[in-house]
């Protein structure tokens, strides 16, 4: 990408596509094209086609989605499908259909199998069952890097997609119910902090195994990707280290600030066991995460305390 390319990066409200735009600006380019959801409804396909044909996007980060926990995802199957499938799906279209030079999307570590090998590879994709807690966001997942790869091979376009792990910092989601595992965590001790609260009781057992990636690492990730990859096979975005979410729990109530107990409710789901992916590709490409949980977690505390508001979408 130069510097004036004109660069499109959907979602950019969100964690991701925030995170991506920061990252965009400290490099240098200027020439960066947003849309809010009132602008441009991605779900619209006519919407999106009168976009891309008025505006001719040469690079397009596709980082919108509707995105959810445990919880938001076993409670509207058919929404979490249907919003992700038309918006992926109406977007790398019209990319295509308006020579767009290269696409970047974003897809979710869920779309791997859940007795995937451990550390997971990207070779493993599709080669058993998906975990049924997200079966609905992770087909929808697959579906857009999969358009991206027969694009590819069909017409010749260069069509990449990246697949983090699970993913947290500053603009995340702190929802009590449609948050991810550590946002929540994040929201349940600061408010059982506030109110004096002698125990916080947890979803599961405490003993699935979950890697996290802090969102300004992802975002370098993606730039130097769309710099310095093609390829039909997707790229895993970690950090190859991973921690039960009952460590996680403590450490992020020592984080906040929260001297109670911590209990586990046992009869709510754990989730899938264990999700690690496998990053060595990224790492024979040249980049390697660089902020370590724990100083991510208080970047992430910070961003919650200083944005209120936050926590109640």
């Amino acid at each position: 990408m130069e510097k004036n390319s004109k660069i499109y990066v959907a979602g950019h409200r969100g964690m991701v596509g925030s995170a991506i735009v920061r990252e965009l600006r400290r490099q240098g380019y200027t020439n960066i094209i947003t849309r809010t959801h009132a602008e441009l409804d991605l779900i619209s396909q006519q919407a999106v086609n009168d976009f891309f044909a008025a505006e001719k996007p040469e690079y397009v980060f596709l980082a919108a989605a509707k995105v959810g926990g445990i919880e938001a995802n076993s409670s509207a199957l058919a929404d979490f499908m249907y919003d992700n499938m038309m918006l992926e799906m109406n977007v790398i279209h019209a990319a295509w259909q308006n020579g767009c030079k290269k696409l970047e999307f974003l897809g979710s570590s869920c779309i791997y199998p859940r007795m995937a090998p451990q550390p997971m590879p990207e070779s493993c994709l599709l080669t058993s069952e998906l975990e049924k807690t997200n079966e609905a966001y992770a087909l929808a997942k697959i579906s857009g890097l999969k358009y991206c790869e027969f694009l590819n091979r069909q017409y010749g376009t260069d069509y990449i997609s990246v697949m983090p792990t699970n993913l947290y910092g500053p603009n995340d989601n702190y929802h009590p119910t449609h948050s991810h595992v550590l946002p929540a965590l994040i929201r349940r001790f600061h408010e059982a902090k506030l109110a004096g609260e002698p125990v916080v009781t947890c979803w599961g057992d405490g003993s699935p195994l979950r890697e996290f990636l802090y969102v300004d690492d992802l975002a370098q990730l993606c730039v130097f990707l769309m710099n310095n990859y093609s390829g039909n096979e997707t790229v895993n975005a970690g950090t190859g280290k991973e921690l039960t979410i009952r460590e996680l729990a403590e450490l992020v109530a020592r984080t906040v600030g929260y001297e109670g107990r911590i209990e586990w409710d046992t009869t709510k789901p754990n989730g899938t066991p264990r999700k690690l992916l496998d990053v060595s590709k990224a790492t024979r490409l040249g980049w390697t995460a660089s902020t370590s949980l724990a100083e991510g977690i208080r970047l992430a505390y910070d961003d919650f305390l200083s944005n209120p508001m936050r926590a109640e979408r």
